[in-house]
């Protein structure tokens, strides 16, 4: 059976009032829709964490710099109220445009530092956006967790200051990735993959992974990483953004792998722009 679903402010508030007044905690997993088994594994997750679970679906305008992007971005509402349907999510949030941004909306949440750099540096302006629609949510559904991937983990790293900075009382709980057999990060972004890109985009988690087993064995990055994106234009990427190594809580650049870290790659493989990161 399919979980209902909300479009408007007011209905889910009813709803959501309610669960409160019960004592009832709420998790929240906030996607764009086109679900795939990562989402679902945060469904899971909140599904074992929480009394009642709301998955929102909603595409963002303000995250997006190309338009382009945005025209192409799956919408696929009811196969993915198919797919949510085993696991017995309490509701699915769809806001209308203007139940997140109405005429006069004028207020920008903005995240500095953590914003600046890899995917900030490459997307400018997108982090405002997943930071402005992520306060909007937490604040709508009343979550008392909020569910995301370590996939996007710069998204989860500035999702989770901003809440700290603003009080919202919104616990953000980060998830493992979700792969494919290959080792390919799931992601929207996959569908649009032709069998010859899917063979391509494979090859970055084993040059990722390789590079990852060398720092913990004490070598210097930049070294590697030059390596890396050789190995990666090798393997059939057309263009190779960043591969860069960050300390795993402040995202500082670090040159050897003295602490816990994260790797964090962009590349285009098929016209399709692929991210991924993996733990050090």
């Amino acid at each position: 059976m399919t979980a209902p679903i909300f479009r408007r402010l007011a209905d889910l508030r009813a709803l959501t009032s309610e669960w409160t007044r019960k004592g009832e905690e709420i998790g929240v997993v906030p996607t764009m829709g086109a679900l795939h088994q990562g989402h679902l594994s945060l469904v899971e997750a909140a599904k074992a964490g929480c009394d009642r679970v709301i998955v929102t679906i909603f595409v963002n305008p303000k995250q997006f710099n190309n338009p382009e992007d945005l025209a192409k971005y799956p919408r696929t509402e009811n196969e993915d109220a198919q797919k949510l349907a085993p696991y017995g999510v309490d509701a699915i949030y769809v806001p209308e445009p203007e139940e997140i941004y109405p005429q006069g909306f004028a207020t920008t949440v903005s995240v500095a530092g953590l914003t600046d750099v890899m995917e900030g540096e490459f997307r400018p302006g997108h982090f405002d956006g997943v930071a402005t629609v992520v306060a909007k949510l937490f604040l709508q559904t009343q979550a008392d967790r909020a569910y995301f991937g370590e996939k996007d983990y710069q998204q989860l790293m500035i999702v989770t200051r901003m809440a700290r900075d603003l009080d919202i009382p919104t616990e953000v709980v980060g998830c493992p990735t979700v792969r494919e057999p290959s080792g390919l990060a799931m992601s929207s972004r996959n569908l649009r993959l032709s069998s010859e890109g899917l063979d391509i985009a494979a090859h970055k988690n084993r040059i990722m992974r390789e590079l990852a087993a060398a720092l913990n064995d004490g070598a210097q990055f930049d070294p590697l990483a030059a390596q890396a994106e050789i190995d990666l234009l090798a393997a059939g990427f057309t263009q190779v953004e960043y591969i860069q190594l960050r300390c795993a809580e402040t995202l500082d650049p670090i040159t050897h792998a003295n602490r816990p870290a994260r790797l964090f790659v962009a590349a285009w493989a098929d016209g399709v722009r692929l991210i991924d990161n993996i733990p050090v």
